[in-house]
C-alpha cells in the first residue's frame, strides 16, 4: 500500500507518537484493572495480555528500541507469549524505533499479517454534522446490558462468532463501565435494532477510534459516518483536538470524507499458524 502525502507533514512525528500513546491506553487500561490479565508498559516496549486465546487482544507494541538491545527486548516479548502459549500480534507503526525494525520481526520468524493505513484529524476541521440517517439513534454504552450487546455484535465480525470476544468484553466491564473509563463505546440501532459499534479511546487530548463497525446487511447507508461522527464530536467536546485511527481499505473512503488525512502505515506481525 502507497502511502500518500500528509498535507500537515510537519506534525507527522507528533501525530505518530499521540497515537501510539492512545493505542497503549487502548489496549491496556482495562487489562490493568482485571484480574487475569497482564499489562508491562515500559519506555522501550508494551505488551498486552488478556489471559485469552485471542490475538484481537493481546499485543506487543510501542516499540523505541536501540539497535544494541533490540534482539534481547523483541526475544524476551515474543519469548514470554510462547511460555503462556497465547496468540499475539506485534504491531509497527511510524513512530517505532529503529526504522528497521519490520525487518527485523520477519527474520525472527513472525510473518507480516497486513498492512493498514495510519490517519489522523485535526478537530478543529470536523464538519458540523454529517448527513442524517431516518431511524438511525446512537448511544453511549454504560450499562451491563448494553455492554452485553456489543460484546455481542463485536463477536459477529468472526465467522463463526468469536467466542473469547464476547469473554473479553465481558471479563473487563467493570472496569470499561466506570465513569472515568477512557474507552467510550458507542451503540447504533436502526428501527430499534442493533446494527453497529464504535470505540472512542479518549486520553491526554487525543481520539483514537476503535472497532467501528457495521452489520453487513446495513452497510452503505452513512451508519458508520454517523456514529464516527458523533464520537468525535463528545470527544472534541470534552477537550480533545486531535483524532487518530487506522483504517482498513474499505473504510479510506468514509475516513476521508470527514477529513481525515494519511500519517503513515501500520503492519501486523504474528507468528506462523
Amino acid at each position: 500500500m502507497s502511502t500518500p502525502t500528509l498535507s500537515m507533514s510537519s506534525r507527522e512525528p507528533e501525530t505518530a507518537e499521540r497515537a501510539d500513546a492512545n493505542f497503549v491506553v487502548h489496549v491496556t487500561w482495562a487489562l490493568e484493572r482485571t484480574e487475569g490479565m497482564v499489562s508491562r508498559v515500559r519506555d522501550e516496549l508494551v505488551l498486552a495480555d488478556s489471559g485469552l486465546p485471542c490475538d484481537t487482544f493481546n499485543f506487543i507494541c510501542r516499540a523505541r528500541l536501540d539497535r544494541a538491545t533490540m534482539r534481547s527486548v523483541a526475544s524476551e516479548a515474543v519469548s514470554y507469549f510462547e511460555r503462556v502459549e497465547r496468540p499475539f500480534s506485534w504491531w509497527v507503526g511510524p513512530a517505532d524505533r529503529p526504522k528497521e525494525l519490520g525487518g527485523f520481526l520477519e527474520a525472527m520468524g513472525l510473518e507480516r499479517a497486513e498492512t493498514e493505513l495510519a490517519m489522523a484529524l485535526s478537530l478543529d476541521t470536523l464538519p458540523s454534522s454529517v448527513p442524517r440517517v431516518p431511524g438511525l439513534e446512537v448511544h453511549r454504552v454504560r450499562t451491563l446490558d448494553r455492554m452485553e450487546v456489543l460484546s455481542q455484535l463485536t463477536a459477529g465480525n468472526w465467522t463463526p462468532p468469536d467466542p473469547h470476544v464476547l469473554r473479553f468484553y465481558r471479563r473487563t466491564a467493570g472496569a470499561l463501565l466506570q465513569p472515568k473509563a477512557p474507552q467510550w463505546y458507542y451503540l447504533g440501532y436502526l428501527d430499534g435494532e442493533p446494527v453497529a459499534t464504535a470505540e472512542a479511546t479518549v486520553a491526554a487530548g487525543t481520539v483514537g477510534l476503535y472497532n467501528i463497525a457495521t452489520r453487513a446487511a446495513f452497510r452503505g447507508r452513512g451508519i458508520g459516518s454517523v456514529l464516527t461522527w458523533q464520537a468525535l464530536a463528545d470527544s472534541r467536546a470534552a477537550g480533545c483536538d486531535l483524532a487518530v485511527l487506522q483504517a482498513a481499505a474499505a473504510g479510506v473512503g468514509l475516513y476521508r470524507r470527514l477529513g481525515f488525512l494519511p500519517f503513515g502505515e501500520i503492519t501486523e506481525y504474528k507468528p506462523p499458524v
